[in-house]
Parts: structure tokens; C-alpha cells; sequence
């Protein structure tokens, strides 16, 4: 399991949740079956569609940069068994992320787990309460309920989240705003790399 399908990897900012603005290295990895109908990656769906990466591959581009944090995306990383690819960047030195719909055990060692519940494949419960974040995309008025089931799942550390999705920022940001005024524990997430047009 040591090479993977690699749809891209790049060195910018985080643009979303606790660590919008720092600098980190994304890797995006190739391959996800929750199919959300507005991912704006769906050409890292297939997983046949990209390179097989080695980490040791990864690292070296990595260490061409000032990257200290590395966030490990998709598609769905957590589909496969990423146990040498976080060994192996801290073994090098990195802080390491994931992001993950929590649909598939989260394997490795993680210094931060952002969690985004998709309602098109049911998280599994128990990488619920692995998350250090949990992030809700809100397409529609209904999914600050979805949000609401998830925030009993998440340990009382997790930190909350709302995200407007992208085609429908102006429309659901209002709500956003009055929802966390309601209810203080929650906080807004902004894309700010769209703002920014970063990748």
C-alpha cells in the first residue's frame, strides 16, 4: 500500500476550517464512492484515472518547499490503509492532516481529523469520535439538522463547524450566520482559496 493513485499535490493555504491561512501541502488522492452530486473534484472519483505515488515520491517534492503540515484529501483517503504514508511523513517531520467523510476506518497517525459527514454514504460511528473537526457542507436549509445528529457523535473537544457549498454561499451564509447566533458552539467556515482563486 505503499503507492497510491494521486490525482494531484501542491504547496498553498489551508482554506477552510480551524487552520484557514496557514501554509500546508496538499495531497489529493484518487478514488471516492460517497458521490456527493456537488464535489467540485469529481475527477478524483476514479481511482485508475491517476499515477501511482510512492510517499517516499511525495516527500522528496514536499521537502522542495517550507511545508510543515501536510493535509491527505481526495476523493476518500481513508479508503485505504494510509498506515506507512503517515509513519513515513513523521518519520520526516511533518504535522499530518486528513479530511475524510468518515465512511471508511481512519487508519495512520493523525495529528488532526477533519471530519465531513456525506449524506450520500452513512459515516460509521465510531470515526465520529476520532474527529478534532467536524465539518458540514450546507447545501440546504435541512442539513443544519443533519448537522445536529453528527454534533452527538463527535467528542466534546471537536471542534464545530458550517460551510457554505460554494454555488450557494450567498444564499445559505445568511442562514449560517443566524444559525451559529442560536447556537454559539457552532462557527462559519469560509473557502477562502476561492476567494483568494488559490488552489
Amino acid at each position: 500500500m505503499n503507492r497510491l493513485p494521486v490525482m494531484e499535490h501542491f504547496y498553498t493555504l489551508q482554506g477552510e476550517g480551524k487552520f484557514a491561512g496557514q501554509a500546508a501541502y496538499f495531497i489529493r488522492v484518487g478514488g471516492c464512492d460517497v458521490g456527493c452530486v456537488w464535489c467540485d473534484v469529481k475527477e478524483s472519483w476514479n481511482a485508475n484515472a491517476h499515477p501511482q505515488l510512492s510517499i517516499e515520491e511525495l516527500i522528496e517534492e514536499i521537502q522542495k518547499t517550507s511545508a510543515k503540515m501536510v493535509v491527505v484529501t481526495g476523493g476518500e483517503p481513508a479508503m485505504y490503509d494510509l498506515t506507512e504514508w503517515t509513519k513515513a511523513l513523521k518519520d520526516a517531520g511533518f504535522l499530518t492532516h486528513i479530511e475524510t467523510s468518515g465512511a471508511y476506518p481512519i487508519t495512520g497517525s493523525w495529528d488532526w481529523v477533519t471530519f465531513s459527514p456525506k449524506k450520500f454514504k452513512t459515516p460509521l460511528e465510531e470515526e465520529c469520535r476520532k474527529a478534532d473537526e467536524l465539518k458540514v457542507i450546507v447545501f440546504n436549509a435541512s442539513d443544519f439538522k443533519w448537522a445536529e445528529i453528527y454534533e452527538k457523535q463527535v467528542n466534546e473537544d471537536c471542534q464545530l463547524y458550517l460551510q457554505p457549498e460554494w454555488d450557494k454561499e450567498k444564499e445559505m451564509s445568511p442562514l449560517i450566520i443566524g444559525y451559529i447566533k442560536q447556537n454559539p458552539q457552532w462557527r462559519i467556515s469560509i473557502q477562502t482559496h476561492k476567494y483568494l482563486n488559490i488552489p
